[in-house]
């Protein structure tokens, strides 16, 4: 009897089993509330935002740090480049606003 069982046992479940776990997962991923237009463009907003509000952080911290000498500016100070320009670190990323998943 138990010669039975077992194998019966594993062809049932590498045959029903495992496809079923597979496909319900699989349906549950199509399911998934997506990201919409309105999500994608309120996104590109912040981080617009984000953008101009680190870059109004380090004026202050620049304005700050030539009126007082032993002030240590926060992370965020952008590097300054040979030219005098200054470059954040934010735009030394590969990210840009067009690239989607």
């Amino acid at each position: 009897m138990e010669d039975i069982v077992v194998p019966f046992i594993a062809i049932t479940s590498i045959f029903i089993g495992l496809p079923w776990l597979f496909l319900h997962y699989m349906t549950k991923w199509k399911q998934a509330p997506k990201i919409t237009h309105e999500d994608e463009q309120l996104l590109d907003e912040l981080h617009l935002l984000a953008r101009r509000l680190e870059d109004r952080l380090n004026t202050v911290e620049r304005i700050v740090a030539a009126d007082h000498p032993d002030f240590k500016p926060s992370l965020s100070q952008p590097e300054w480049r040979p030219e005098g320009r200054p470059e954040s670190r934010l735009a030394r990323t590969d990210y840009t606003l067009d690239r989607r998943n």
